[in-house]
């Protein structure tokens, strides 16, 4: 099978028989641990492992090697090698050593070498362009604050992918409390036909009774039908979040069942300060990630205001002719190679139009910045009062199905004793199913609320 019964799993895993309860908190440890996304989310880290090694390979020693030959007409013309090693440093400074062995007929003077070859020895030295930064620095620097917002962007997955399965999870508890409200609404009214069908046949009961209560286990019927629907189609929709840890996905059966709502805790309403909603929106994750973008964003501006600068480069090289192997036998400051490097364009049109395009970028970003800020301010706050409202609802709910109840009661008591009718019995005990179902969806919305301000606080997980 490539579905897997949960309740099995559970079931096995738990030593349990039986119906059992699927609760929000197991539910969540399930995706976090197996979900497809959760894993996906964990790789973000990962990532910027690799770009920080990728960046680090900038300062690699390299070793290289060169060999030129040409040969005509039985005539050796040059045999070139050159093999060395070179180890780059932070500041612009490169360090080489190496062998140079050229022989042939046809040398160039410059190039020519003792028999025994040349050892050399030196470093190059930027100090116009690339003494501050250049593009290794500059990669290995963003690849460190890329590392750092790989945190960031595993958290804000990972909380949005808590916040759309916790509302299918509540719109799966929603359904399945309704559903169970309503069986039983329906249960009574099938009973309560047949307790009047029968006291109409000894004639204790007018007919229209009858018709009444049949009236009644119809309505209710329809609605019950109504509910199983929209339950099967809430924990099909929770099926989409779970999965084995071998990547397999997971199918609810008839054993596993939500939280009931006797079992449902309530949460504190949090209070929000002014100090509060400011640590929460400096310290989100996603103003976090644009603030890596302006970060990386200044290290590249850095950059290209180094390139403004001319190339500026001197080269030393030591030169010792090896004897007997021995690179430093008869070692002299007179034996040496250097040079200067300088370059730099006429009008510089390049650069200068790089630079502002960066300057650009970054002032965009920073305008991103302050408006993300208002608006995660804003979520908060409304997220805050839209679930301060839903604990209003859900208190006042409460208090209703019991005023309901009582009153079902009371005009029960009285039809017993002649003084209420069979219409005022369901017209009361309609209002009682319906406070209860209110009841259950408010304590839903209750718990998405709080999922939503959570989300906006960025502290489901």
């Amino acid at each position: 099978m490539r579905k897997l019964l949960l309740a099995w799993f559970i079931i096995n895993g738990l030593g349990l028989t039986g119906q059992i309860t699927f609760s929000d908190k197991q539910f969540y440890e399930i995706i976090l641990k197996n979900h497809p996304l959760a894993k996906q989310a964990n790789l973000e880290t990962q990532f910027g492992e690799k770009a920080i090694l990728t960046a680090q390979g900038g300062f690699d020693p390299k070793a290289y090697t060169q060999t030129l030959q040409k040969n005509f007409n039985s005539t050796a013309y040059f045999n070139l090698l050159n093999v060395g090693l070179k180890v780059p440093t932070w500041y612009g400074l490169e360090f080489k050593s190496g062998f140079e062995s050229n022989q042939g007929n046809f040398l160039n003077p410059q190039e020519k070498t003792p028999t025994s070859g040349l050892w050399y020895a030196g470093a190059s030295l930027n100090l116009g362009k690339g003494l501050f930064i250049d593009q290794r620095r500059a990669e290995l620097f963003k690849a460190k604050i890329y590392y750092q917002s790989t945190f960031a962007e595993q958290k804000l997955q990972l909380n949005e992918l808590i916040y759309e399965s916790g509302y299918a999870y509540w719109n799966w508890f929603m359904s399945y409390n309704s559903m169970q409200i309503l069986d039983e609404a329906y249960r009574l009214a099938n009973e309560r036909y047949i307790a009047m069908k029968r006291t109409a046949e000894l004639g204790d009961r007018p007919e229209i009774d009858v018709v009444e209560s049949q009236i009644q286990v119809q309505n209710r019927e329809s609605m019950l039908r109504n509910f199983e629907t929209e339950f099967m189609g809430t924990r099909y929709k929770l099926e989409t979040y779970l999965w084995n840890e071998q990547l397999l996905p997971l199918e609810l059966d008839s054993l596993t069942l939500p939280q009931s709502m006797d079992s449902v805790s309530g949460e504190i309403a949090p209070v929000l300060t002014n100090q509060l909603i400011d640590s929460a929106v400096t310290n989100h994750p996603y103003l976090q990630i644009t603030d890596f973008k302006i970060k990386s964003l200044e290290i590249e501006r850095k950059f290209k205001k180094e390139q403004l600068k001319p190339e500026f480069n001197i080269q030393y090289n030591f030169l010792n002719q090896p004897i007997q192997n021995n690179p430093f036998t008869n070692m002299s400051l007179n034996n040496y190679k250097w040079g200067i490097t300088f370059e730099i364009p006429v009008f510089l049109r390049k650069e200068r139009g790089e630079l502002a395009k960066t300057n650009l970028k970054l002032q965009d970003e920073k305008y991103n910045l302050e408006n993300s800020r208002a608006y995660l301010e804003f979520k908060i706050k409304n997220a805050w009062i839209e679930y301060k409202n839903a604990l209003v609802q859900l208190e006042i709910f409460e208090k209703t199905v019991i005023d309901s109840k009582r009153l079902l009661e009371a005009e029960i008591e009285m039809f017993d004793t002649g003084e209420s009718s069979l219409f005022l019995i369901n017209a009361r005990e309609l209002a009682y199913i319906q406070a209860k179902l209110k009841w259950v969806e408010s304590t839903a919305k209750s718990k998405q609320a709080f999922l939503s301000l959570k989300f906006n606080l960025a502290q489901l997980v």
